[in-house]
């Protein structure tokens, strides 16, 4: 597998870049949901709708997280785009043996206080208007396997235009530890995230 490293110029480059192209395509930019620090790492899980997922995280990160930015790709995909492991991805290749490298490897970086990981459960791009969500199963091993005091924080991504001509982006977040999703709870709780969210926006923009 290949391995997550943090360039001195090309990590700084991209969190500079992310700042720069989100005020120069979006209206605005909304964080709804409450967020409280332990210190301890953060296992980040979100919906995986555009090209634009990876910005609107490491925004996230850069005005709440405050960690170390790591993210998983599929090894195809870093290797064609490959100043990504300079800014923290690391790869998993599915129906390999090295998917266990891949899960033990992130895992390892959950365990440094530092560090945040994040995942596209459901593993490829769907659309907005999908809201059947299905895991990878990698991603409960990855839970019952780290920490119970790791924060677990669940991201639904949404966007809309209103009268703009650029869109309106709002990231919702809610936090669990790892010790709450444990035993095949994951994506159940994901799911009744997610819901609450659309709930919770069509009444916020209506």
């Amino acid at each position: 597998m290949i391995r997550a490293k943090h360039h001195i110029v090309i990590y700084p480059l991209f969190k500079w870049l992310t700042g720069f192209l989100l005020r120069r395509n979006f209206n605005s930019i909304h964080i709804e949901g409450s967020y409280h620090d332990n210190k301890n790492p953060i296992l980040l899980i979100a919906n995986h709708i555009s090209w634009w997922d990876g910005f609107w995280i490491m925004y996230l990160n850069l005005k709440i997280l405050h960690r170390k930015f790591h993210f998983m790709m599929l090894e195809q995909q870093l290797k064609k785009h490959w100043y990504f492991q300079y800014s923290g991805a690391y790869s998993v290749k599915k129906k390999s043996r090295s998917i266990i490298q891949s899960l033990r490897y992130t895992n390892k970086l959950l365990q440094d206080s530092h560090n945040m990981v994040f995942l596209f459960p459901q593993g490829k791009i769907h659309s907005l208007y999908n809201n059947s969500i299905k895991f990878e199963k990698g991603v409960q091993k990855i839970i019952d396997h780290t920490m119970d005091e790791v924060q677990i924080v669940y991201v639904a991504n949404l966007i809309d235009y209103f009268s703009h001509s650029k869109p309106n982006l709002f990231i919702y977040i809610e936090a669990y530890l790892a010790k709450d999703l444990k035993g095949n709870l994951a994506e159940a709780k994901y799911k009744r995230f997610f819901d609450g969210v659309l709930c919770q926006h069509k009444i916020k923009t209506s």
